[in-house]
């Protein structure tokens, strides 16, 4: 008898928080959170659930998302995906940008339509299709700020146009922040699962169910129905903000985020995308995984490997547009970022913002998936005036990022690695260069981030930071809650008017160093 196929958590490593999928067919579709980052909404394609490729973004165009002036962790809230007959639908927060709305499209990879606005005040809005109706549904403001509630209303998926005022169908468990409901059909009853205990380290599911989509819902009486926050030691921690996809065979299965937290209780990839089984008891309660825990390795879904073409390790800008891989912090500055001015290259204009400033700054970054990674680029930059910078850059939120940049010195052109916690920044190191091109490279292993510059065996290290200084724990003791992972990019700034010189980057290569 053969051995069972298996699958590694996370699907999605890095900063894929909040994810929601559908079925169409054999096809599955999955978004997550974006938050200050554009485009907005990362959307994948998989046939087995386990490997997935980025179709593109729902949110391309400025027109449907404007990120002017959103703080870090503002911006684009848990999306739902849902598909109803031949159409996608999608609804999502824009927090400090106009509240909840609905897009829709024909293909997943778009193009999607712009916002139908739906109302504002509250978050994690969620779609059911049921019956010829639609039913919308959010969190509301509940008797104190630490319970808030779902509440509902029939939608006009057409118009955006409640039918009716929302009325409050769940209070919640018993956890702090009942939050990302969602409704399902299952069984022949309406189940609701939401999440609870705060996207940190109680974050669990929790489930109930009713006769109608209004209810009253009855909760599960082993709620929750995942949760690792009695697992301290475990890889896998903060699971929770669960949507659900029944397969052809009738079997059930969850998507959720959580983290994978390294250097004690400090993670710094960001909430990423994790998948188990669920399995329904005999009177029809359901709960993810094994007793409401997951593993890093997990058996597979009973469907056909479905492997992509592995995207190459380096990036040598010859495509008319960006691979979808690629974001920007808020909506890039106009004519800041071009891949025609110099063939094969992606050039970049610094703009008077830099990565300090919440403004239109000129970068393009990934994120990053694997603990121990390198990344490098070979960047042909010769700055004209003070103020005038170009490099690689580590970002977290506008104060908490580490860079490696070319500049202007007091004795000439020079590299310099620089971290930033805080708010406040303090170089590591520095060295002058000759003119012409120059290799930078961030590498993470060991839970430490060093800052290189140079090729092969004659670079120099310039820096090192411990991984847990970018940390979401770090940070949010310095601040608000920080909710995204980090990122890895290229920028440049002229750090209070724009850049005469342009920065030059012939390629950008991300390898992994090994196995998480």
């Amino acid at each position: 008898m053969s051995r069972r196929r298996t699958f590694r958590n996370p699907i999605l490593p890095g900063f894929y928080p909040d994810p929601s999928l559908c079925r169409v067919g054999r096809d599955f579709y999955l978004v997550s959170s974006s938050f200050e980052y554009f485009p907005g909404v990362p959307i994948f394609h998989s046939r087995d659930l386990v490997q997935w490729q980025q179709l593109g973004h729902v949110l391309s165009r400025k027109s449907q998302l404007d990120l002017t002036g959103v703080r870090s962790s503002g911006g684009i809230y848990a999306p739902t995906l849902r598909h109803h007959r031949g159409r996608f639908f999608l609804v999502t927060t824009h927090v400090g940008g106009g509240g909840n709305f609905l897009v829709t499209a024909r293909r997943p990879e778009g193009p999607w339509s712009d916002p139908i606005w739906i109302d504002e005040g509250g978050f994690d809005p969620s779609l059911f299709f049921d019956r010829g109706r639609v039913y919308y549904a959010r969190d509301g403001k509940g008797a104190d700020f630490d319970h808030p509630v779902i509440e509902q209303a029939e939608l006009d998926a057409k118009t955006g146009q409640l039918r009716g005022r929302k009325r409050v169908v769940w209070r919640g468990a018993g956890g702090v922040w009942p939050e990302g409901a969602h409704l399902y059909a299952l069984r022949g009853r309406t189940y609701l699962l939401a999440a609870e205990g705060g996207t940190a380290y109680d974050h669990c599911e929790v489930a109930a169910r009713a006769d109608s989509p209004w209810g009253p819902f009855e909760p599960c009486p082993h709620n929750p129905i995942l949760s690792h926050r009695q697992r301290r030691g475990h890889a896998i921690q903060a699971t929770g903000h669960a949507d659900l996809v029944t397969l052809e065979d009738g079997s059930t299965w969850a998507v959720f985020l959580g983290i994978r937290p390294r250097s004690g209780r400090h993670h710094h990839l960001g909430r990423e995308t994790f998948l188990a089984p669920v399995h329904f008891s005999d009177d029809g309660w359901p709960m993810v995984g094994e007793s409401g825990q997951v593993e890093l390795e997990m058996p597979a879904p009973e469907l056909p490997p479905h492997l992509f073409a592995p995207a190459p390790a380096r990036d040598d800008f010859d495509g008319a547009v960006l691979d979808p891989v690629w974001v920007h912090v808020r909506n890039p500055p106009e004519g800041a970022i071009a891949l025609k001015q110099r063939a094969g290259h992606l050039r970049l204009w610094g703009q008077p913002a830099s990565l300090d400033d919440i403004g239109p700054v000129a970068f393009v970054a990934r994120r990053q998936q694997h603990f121990a990674m390198g990344c490098k680029t070979h960047l042909d930059f010769a700055p004209e005036q003070p103020g005038e910078e170009a490099g690689l850059s580590v970002r977290a939120r506008e104060d908490f990022h580490l860079d490696l940049a070319v500049r202007l010195g007091r004795a000439g052109r020079e590299v310099v690695a620089v971290r930033r916690t805080g708010g406040a920044s303090r170089v590591l190191g520095r060295a002058l260069i000759p003119p012409g091109p120059i290799e930078l490279c961030i590498r993470a292993e060991n839970d430490y981030y060093q800052l290189l510059a140079g090729k092969g065996r004659a670079s120099i290290l310039l820096g090192q930071v411990p991984a847990r200084a970018l940390s979401a724990e770090a940070i949010t003791r310095r601040g608000p809650m920080h909710f995204c992972g980090v990122v890895l990019g290229m920028y440049a700034t002229g750090r209070g008017r724009p850049c005469r010189a342009p920065a030059d980057f012939d390629w950008f290569e991300y390898r992994p160093d090994g196995a998480d």
